[in-house]
C-alpha cells in the first residue's frame, strides 16, 4: 500500500476514539498549569518528550515485528497510573475495531483475541500501520503527533483558546517532533534485537497524578 494510508490513520476524524481524550490537558487546565498558548506549548513540549517518545517507540517496534504481548507489558510498565493504563486500553480496543475494518489482517485478529479488553493504544497503532503497509517512522510520527495534537485540540474547547494559536503551537513543535521520532525509531530497532528494555521509559509524574485526580471527578468534558 502507499503512504497515503498514513493520512487516513492520522486524521482526527478516524473513528479511534481519540477525540474523547485530552491527553491530560483537562486536569492541567483545572490545576491552572495551562491558561494560555504559551502554557500549552510548554505542556505539549513536555508531553512530546515523555509520553510521546514512549508511544512512538512502542508503535515503531510493533511495525518492526516485535512481539505485541511483550510490547504491551512494556507499555504497562511505563504507565504507572491505573487511570492512564485503562484509558490506553480503551483507546486500543477502539482502534482495533476500526483498523480491522480498514486494513484486515491476521495479526490484528490475533491481537484482538489475545487482548479482548484492548491492548495499549501505541501497540495497536503499530500493528495497524504494519497492516496498512506503513513503516516504523510513519507509526512513530502518528503516535508522537497524537501526543500533542490531543491536548492542543482539547484546550480550544476547555479555554476557548484561539484555534490559530493552538495550531501555531503544533507548528513550532514540528522540528522537535522530528527529533523525537528519530530517537524513537532508533530505540525500536534496538528493541527488536535487545528486547523491550531498549525502549525509552520517559515519564511525566504530574500527568500521572493529574490522571488519577481527573478520574475522581463527577463531571468531565474528556475521558482522560
Amino acid at each position: 500500500m502507499g503512504r497515503a494510508a498514513l493520512l487516513v490513520l492520522a486524521d482526527g476524524r478516524f473513528p479511534a476514539g481519540g477525540h474523547a481524550h485530552s491527553g491530560g490537558a483537562e486536569a492541567a487546565v483545572r490545576a491552572g498549569r495551562i491558561t494560555r498558548a504559551a502554557d500549552l506549548e510548554d505542556y505539549c513540549r513536555g508531553r512530546l518528550h515523555t509520553a510521546g517518545l514512549v508511544a512512538a517507540a512502542l508503535a515503531a517496534a510493533a511495525v518492526l515485528g516485535a512481539d505485541p504481548a511483550g510490547l504491551d507489558a512494556a507499555a504497562d510498565a511505563r504507565t504507572p497510573s491505573p487511570a492512564l493504563r485503562s484509558a490506553a486500553r480503551r483507546l486500543g480496543r477502539q482502534l482495533t475495531r476500526a483498523a480491522r475494518v480498514c486494513w484486515p489482517s491476521a495479526e490484528l485478529d490475533a491481537l484482538a483475541a489475545r487482548f479482548p479488553k484492548g491492548a495499549h493504544q501505541p501497540v495497536v497503532l503499530g500493528l495497524t500501520a504494519r497492516a496498512a503497509g506503513l513503516g516504523p517512522d510513519d507509526a512513530a510520527y502518528c503516535a508522537a503527533y497524537e501526543s500533542v495534537s490531543g491536548p492542543a485540540t482539547a484546550t480550544v474547547r476547555l479555554l476557548s483558546l484561539d484555534p490559530f494559536d493552538a495550531t501555531g503551537v503544533l507548528a513550532r513543535l514540528a522540528p522537535e517532533l522530528d527529533r523525537v521520532v528519530d530517537t524513537a525509531v532508533d530505540a525500536a530497532r534496538r528493541a527488536v534485537d535487545e528486547g523491550t528494555d531498549a525502549l525509552p521509559a520517559a515519564s511525566g509524574p504530574l500527568t500521572e497524578i493529574g490522571a488519577e485526580w481527573h478520574a475522581t471527578w463527577p463531571v468531565r468534558l474528556f475521558a482522560s
